[in-house]
């Protein structure tokens, strides 16, 4: 896969099923990945939270979820084929697990959530083995969950937490968690339990699955929605001012 950096942030150009024959040759090889998905707002996150930029440019693969990332990149010149969703790979890389007898561990959202997330991913995928599966509410004890990770000897971990927890969790405890590999999917439990609707496929093309989340939890992602999205389109006039600067020059 070709590697771009865009606003000092590494990204993968790659399509899902690229990146899903990429993930189960580096497991099957034993050789340890670190995943993740950026969109706009971990992408602005980045600029000012150096724990986050670390945790992102530290991992193996990085996804370019979102399709503000990919109009982004594709304005200063990347060729980014397609958005690769966290969720929809989530859904590919449980359909290889199965098909490869790979244990995974599920670790995240409430325990109502996961538990029914445990029950839809095996209805989903026949033969997928759950090797251990835990909520997101362990603070209070991180190496205890470590341990538990390790010990289910789970081939996969999918870590659902908010940004920028589950990447912080992630990178510090890489070296522990006795996974091949390990990708945080944020609130993709939530949508396969049933808790929160997807937006229809037309909102996802069109780049406005940000606003139906926004219309479903108003209260909680209006600000937040608004604020990254302002900030990013800031980052892209200045990015373009600097290459057209650059060109005339």
């Amino acid at each position: 896969m070709k590697r771009i950096e865009l606003f000092s942030c590494p990204m993968d150009v790659a399509t899902e099923r690229e990146t899903v024959e990429l993930i189960r040759r580096r497991v099957e090889d034993r050789q340890f990945t670190q995943h993740v998905v950026v969109n706009v707002a971990k992408l602005v996150n980045m600029q000012r939270d150096r724990a986050l930029a670390e945790s992102v440019r530290a991992c193996d693969i990085v996804n370019i979820d979102g399709m503000g990332v990919v109009w982004g990149a594709r304005i200063l010149g990347f060729n980014v084929p397609e958005r690769v969703a966290g969720i929809d790979l989530f859904q590919s890389l449980l359909a290889m697990a199965a098909h490869e007898h790979l244990p995974i561990f599920l670790l995240g959202a409430t325990q109502d959530v996961v538990e029914k997330t445990v029950q839809v991913a095996k209805e989903r995928n026949p033969g997928l083995i759950v090797a251990g599966h835990h909520h997101g509410y362990f603070w209070d004890d991180e190496p205890a969950i470590v341990e538990k990770i390790s010990a289910s000897r789970a081939r996969l971990l999918f870590v659902a937490i908010t940004s920028p927890k589950k990447e912080r969790f992630i990178n510090h405890w890489r070296a522990h968690l006795g996974v091949d590999f390990v990708m945080g999917v944020g609130g993709t439990f939530d949508v396969v339990a049933g808790k929160v609707r997807r937006a229809p496929v037309w909102m996802q093309r069109a780049g406005l699955e940000w606003l139906y989340r926004v219309v479903q939890e108003p209260g909680r992602m209006w600000r937040r929605y608004l604020t990254t999205n302002v900030k990013f389109a800031l980052l892209l006039l200045s990015a373009m001012f600097r290459m057209s600067r650059g060109q005339a020059s």
